[in-house]
Parts: structure tokens; sequence; C-alpha cells
């Protein structure tokens, strides 16, 4: 979700009335600052230039030029202001690196002005060191300047999902607006008929009360990004009382009843807020309708109307598109360059997360070619999420999963077993379907690295996936057993495109996987995620027959300590397919142990729906209104059962059909006619044709079902058949 909440961040320009300068100095410094604040830049200039005259080797002044020259520019000219406060840094041979004493206090305004370029071109990282530098020094500054750095700081913080460091800060700032009010109150009492202190004292409660506002505002996206609802409800009511029915508060009530599950009343407060009036991303940096749009979107995936989500992503899309032709950014999109756009909206252009939410809307709605082409966009700028690459493998698995899904709901389909039927009457053939998918070229002939929706490109995704998890989480004891409810991946979003700085520690030490964005995944997150990798690589190795490889997947996948039991069940089906292949029966059998399949539940549990986003990354919320896969059991009964096909299928290898016929006997028992797949009665048919009951087998084939009923011709031997029963290709995710 969105809010409309930003601070005013903007170079400053130094006001500087040191001693051992003439008064001529002090006079011109003096109206070069009046002349800035009231927006005469040009007159600003004069008085700079004039004073660079007189005092050449202060680098201050060509900073106060630059700046104002900037501000002359209508904030255009961003490149040329970063050369310049570069060239200055140069100048006085100095670094924020090298920032360890009030000595280098005078430096300030240059480091901050050095941020704020930074906080504008996303280099997050960056703002963020030097901010902290500038925050040791803190006492020394005057209270406007402090103020803007720690706010500066409260939005990098939040910015790169760092919300424990952020509400430190507000309470500073608190603090601080405190202590300010007691000095104003004495230096009142001190010279309360002086007009000068009079008009000081109300601007400076005007700014103190414009600051707990901010502060209010603050505190609830720091709340929402915790999931402490307790602490962000009673901020609520402060952001209510001070900043009114304004757009930036509705939007935060309405991200809170987004958290707290009340999508009805989230709807009701964004329609009620009155974007027209909000001002424009000219003078903000914000698209508030594209914000409108997009937490629209967020709130109906939330409640499982992905369709109608998806529709107002693409509205979102094309307010962003409307957004960026005004501002010019449209021409220059892709150029690193940044000059020709205000700099206050720089940051306005929202493109790539709205299509990493248009693409996981299309995955679900089940049009992963689409899906894909969105994903294809956004991980260029977040190449760094391993969620995003298996997303993407997602998307080829299913573009290249075929029909075989409406053929195993419901009475299986004729097209799953009989191919085409050849001649008529006495020569009339019937010519049965291949069920092996194994050693299919899906690429034609194309290099895996082209980004086609493939199996091929799939397992690339996945490497890359795996590669992004930090290695020592491979490392961790290893359990056969699964957790209960345990699912296989939580995801969230918001933010920075350039947010490595996300990757840190919590507080307990874990270190959490900047996952861009999103919010970074931490150790559950991480564990969940490592197994959905692991079973999709086992499947996609699968696919392309590489069985080695497939195996290696499924075994690491039954060795991680936090298995849910839907994956350890995929994890056994994927592992004895791939020693089946291999021609390692007897292993594979030890899989195929229904005993093995304790649970199939595919839901997510509440620690796993994170959302700490206030930007609306959709995946948050992936398993609500999510509907089990047709291909996949719905009971621990028909998983069971799909686990006795595959144990009687490898029985059949070894020309065990005793035994494989006992397998299917069982599982015909478990599970209604209608959940029998197609490769059952394939393998009914092969057993009643090695057995010589032809006629069987074709009246198996004819009705598409088994015929326990059916008496089967005894043989010339005299010995007693049994009726057939089914077997099914072992299931895939």
């Amino acid at each position: 979700m969105a809010d409309n909440n930003s601070i005013d961040q903007g170079a400053e320009m130094k006001h500087d009335s040191t001693s051992g300068i003439t008064d001529q100095e002090k006079e011109l410094a003096s109206n070069a600052y009046d002349a800035f604040t009231t927006g005469n830049y040009d007159e600003s200039l004069k008085h700079l230039s004039s004073l660079q005259e007189l005092n050449k080797e202060d680098y201050k002044i060509s900073m106060n030029k630059a700046v104002a020259e900037f501000y002359k520019s209508g904030q255009m000219t961003t490149d040329c202001l970063k050369q310049a406060l570069t060239a200055m840094k140069h100048q006085i041979h100095t670094s924020v690196d090298e920032m360890d004493g009030l000595d280098d206090v005078e430096n300030s305004i240059l480091y901050y002005n050095q941020a704020i370029i930074h906080y504008y071109m996303r280099q997050y990282t960056e703002a963020i060191l030097i901010g902290e530098k500038l925050y040791q020094f803190i006492e020394p500054f005057e209270e406007k300047f402090a103020q803007a750095v720690c706010f500066l700081l409260v939005d990098l913080y939040l910015l790169t999902f760092q919300p424990e460091k952020a509400l430190h800060l507000l309470a500073v700032l608190e603090k601080l607006a405190v202590q300010g009010n007691n000095k104003n109150g004495k230096t009142e009492a001190a010279g309360n008929t002086n007009k000068d202190v009079s008009n000081q004292k109300t601007e400076y409660i005007a700014m103190v009360e414009a600051a707990k506002s901010k502060i209010h505002q603050y505190k609830v996206r720091a709340y929402i990004q915790m999931k402490s609802l307790k602490a962000c409800k009673r901020e609520i009511k402060s952001v209510m009382n001070t900043a009114g029915n304004s757009a930036p508060s509705l939007f935060l009530k309405s991200n809170f009843e987004y958290l707290r599950g009340n999508y009805r009343k989230a709807v009701k407060l964004l329609n009620s807020s009155n974007i027209a009036e909000h001002p424009g991303p000219m003078k903000t940096g914000e698209c508030v309708r594209c914000m409108f749009w997009n937490n629209l979107g967020c709130i109906h995936f939330a409640m499982g109307k992905h369709n109608l989500g998806l529709f107002y992503f693409k509205k979102a899309l094309q307010e962003n598109e409307n957004t960026c032709a005004q501002i010019g950014d449209s021409s220059n999109r892709h150029s690193k360059r940044f000059s020709g756009i205000p700099m206050c909206a720089l940051l306005a252009n929202k493109r790539y997360e709205l299509l990493y939410n248009c693409g996981i809307q299309l995955l679900h709605i089940g049009r992963p070619l689409a899906a894909f082409e969105c994903l294809m966009e956004a991980v260029q700028v977040y190449h760094s999420n391993p969620r995003l690459w298996l997303r993407l493998a997602e998307c080829c698995i299913s573009a290249n999963k075929g029909n075989s899904e409406q053929e195993t709901r419901g009475i299986p389909s004729k097209k799953g077993i009989v191919q085409s039927v050849v001649g008529q009457g006495y020569h009339r053939k019937i010519i049965l379907a291949s069920q092996s998918a194994q050693n299919t070229v899906y690429s034609d002939g194309q290099t895996a690295a082209i980004p086609v929706a493939s199996m091929e490109f799939a397992a690339i995704c996945l490497r890359n996936a795996l590669l992004l998890l930090p290695e020592h989480q491979q490392q961790e004891p290893k359990a056969e057993n699964g957790s209960k409810n345990s699912s296989q991946s939580g995801s969230t979003e918001s933010g920075s495109e350039n947010s490595e700085s996300c990757s840190g520690k919590g507080q307990d030490g874990d270190k959490f996987v900047p996952a861009p964005p999103s919010s970074p995944l931490k150790k559950q997150e991480l564990e969940n995620l490592r197994c959905s990798i692991l079973a999709c690589s086992a499947y996609v190795s699968l696919a392309l027959g590489d069985n080695v490889l497939a195996l290696s997947h499924a075994e690491k996948l039954l060795q991680q300590p936090k298995l849910s039991g839907s994956l350890k069940f995929l994890g056994h089906l994927y592992a004895a397919e791939a020693l089946i292949s291999m021609d390692r029966i007897s292993d594979a059998i030890t899989h195929l142990n229904p005993e093995n399949v304790t649970d199939v539940f595919l839901g997510v549990s509440s620690s796993e729906q994170d959302q700490g986003s206030d930007r609306g990354d959709v995946e948050q919320t992936e398993s609500s209104g999510k509907q089990t896969p047709l291909c996949y059991p719905s009971t621990l009964n028909s998983a069971r059962a799909m686990m006795l096909f595959n144990l009687g299928s490898a029985y059949c290898l070894r020309s065990e059909y005793d035994k494989a016929r006992k397998c299917l006997h069982q599982a015909a028992s478990m599970v209604h006619a209608k959940e029998i797949p197609p490769e059952a009665i394939l393998l009914a048919v092969y057993l009643e044709l090695q057995n010589g009951n032809t006629e069987l087998a074709l009246q198996i084939i004819k009705r598409n079902q088994l015929l326990p009923s059916v008496k089967a011709p005894s043989p010339p031997d005299g010995r007693k058949k049994t009726a057939p029963l089914p077997f099914t290709q072992v299931q895939r995710k």
C-alpha cells in the first residue's frame, strides 16, 4: 500500500556569520541569503559573485552559487549540482569517512547536499552513510538543520525497511521539539517586547507543529512495516487529529485497515480522499492518482479479485505514464542522466513497481506469458530479489505445462488415453497416447540464455534465485520430517530500486536478504523460499531430463529443517521419478512409501503473510483467494493414493505384477472413481495385456474407467485373473 507522505527535501544554502570577516562581506552574505529565501535567485547570485571577488578561497561561496543556480533552473540541473559538489569535496580534500571531529562540522552543509542528491537518485546506501555521519555531530547544528538531517534519515530508513532505526530517530525528534519549545519560552520571557523575537517565536511554533505532524505520519509508516497494529492504531488517531482528512492521513488509515483485513473499509477510505486537491508531481514529486489506483489493486488482490485488481494496476500504469510525460521523464527513462527533470520529481516514476504487481496478478489469473513479459522488465531493476526470479521460473513452468490439469479433475478425458483411431471394423486399431514428457525440447534450438518462457530459461532463473540466498542457510541441521502448516514462501514489497542497504541484521542477529521492491526477507521467509526454489528446480530438471540434478535438488529439499508437508510430498515424488529414470527402483520404492505423506496443506501461515510495504507489493498476500491446483491432491487420502499409484508403477517396472495390483487395489479404495487419473487406466491396460486379457483391456479403454465388476475370461492355464487398477505419472508442482 502507498501513502503520499514525503518530507520536503532540498539542497541547503550555507548562511555563515563566522567572525573574522569584514562588515562588507557580512552584509553581502546576508543580502544573498535573504534574496535566496525570497526566491530572488538572480539577486542572490549577484551578491554571491561580489562576495566571491572579495574572498576567492572560500568554497562555501561557490557551493552557495551552485545551489542558487540549481534553484534558478527550477531544480532541473541535478547533474551539474552533483558535479559541483563533488568538485568542492575534492577541493577541500575531505570525505564523509574522514569526518571524525567537531572541526569537520563546518562542512556539514556540503555533506547534507550530497546526501540529498543521493536520495533523489535512489542511491540510498550512500545517502544513509552520509546521514549517519552527520547525526553523530547533531548537537552543534541549528535546530532547523538538525531536524532536516533527522527527517532525511527517517525517510531513508523507511525506504530501506529499517523501521526500528526510524522510530529511534523519531523519538529524538520529539525530544528536540520539546527542548525547542522550552528554549523559545525562555527567549520570549527575556525579551517579549522585541518584534523580531516575537516573529521568530511564531515561525518556530509553526515549524514545531509541522514537525509533530510529520513525526506522527512517519510513526504510522514505521508501525505498518513492523506490523505493530496496536501502536499503529494509537498513532493513526494522532495523525487524524493533526492532519485531518487530508490525502496522506486517509492513505495511511486505509493502509492500516488493509493490514487488519478490513478491505471494504480500506476502499471506502481511499475513495473519500480528495486527491484532486493534492499538488501535482511537479511540486511534490508524487503522483497521488497513481498511488490511488495501485492501492485499489492491492486491496482487490487481497480479496481474491485478481481480474479487478489487474484492471486497477493498469489504470495506475497509465497514470504513471501520464506523469512521466508531464515531468519530461519519458524521453530519458532509461538514461543515466538526471538533468532536465525537476529533482523532486526523480522519485515519481513507479513503472517497475507497478509492472511487478501486474506480473504477480497475471500469474494468479493464469496468464503466464503476459506475466513473464511484465516480470522480465521488472527484473532488470530488481535483479537482487530471489523471489522475483522464482516467479519468473513459475511463469515458464506454467506456460509449458500444457493442458494436463484439465484432464485430471472430474472424469478422465479419453484424450488423455487415446491418441487416435485407425481403420474400421475388424481392422480398427486404437493408438494410445504417449505419457512420457521427458527430454522434451522447449526452446526450439535457441540458447537458454535468451529470455523466453522456456524450461531452460526457468532453470537459469532458479539458479539465480538460489545464488541470491545466503549460503550458511544450507548448512543447517538436516531434518526429514517437516513442520506443520509451513508454507512455501511469504512475500512483501515497497520502495527503492537501489536498496542494497536493507540487507542488514535484525535485533536478534539474523541477517536479512534484500528483495526490492519488497521488504527484506527474514529467516523464516528465507527457509520457506529456499524450499519453494528447490521444489521448482527438481521439477524443471525432471522436465529437461536431467535426472541427476533433479535427484540432487529433491534430496536437498527433503533435508531442509522446516519443510512443509506439501513440499515434502512433492520432494518424495520428484526423487522417486528421478530414481526410476536412473533405474534405481529399490531406492525409488523407499520414497514412494505412503507413510511419507503427512500433510498436503497449501496455505500460508499468518507469520508468513508479511506485508510491510507502503508502496504495495501484491505478492505479500499471495495466498489470498488462491485455489488448489487442479493436478494437486486435495486431501491426505488422495495424496497417499497417488503415492500408491506410483508405487504400483515401480513394482510393475520390476515385473512384480502382483505387488503392483495390490497397490492399485488399495489406492482405488481410497479415492472416488472420478479422481482416478488417466495414467492409472493405462497401467491397468498394461497389466491386463501382460496377463493376456485383451478383451478386458479393450473394455477399459472404451469405457475410460476401471472395470472391477467385469469378469475377465479365464486364460488357457485356468489361472484366475485380478481386475485391473490404476497408475498415474509422478505428479508435479
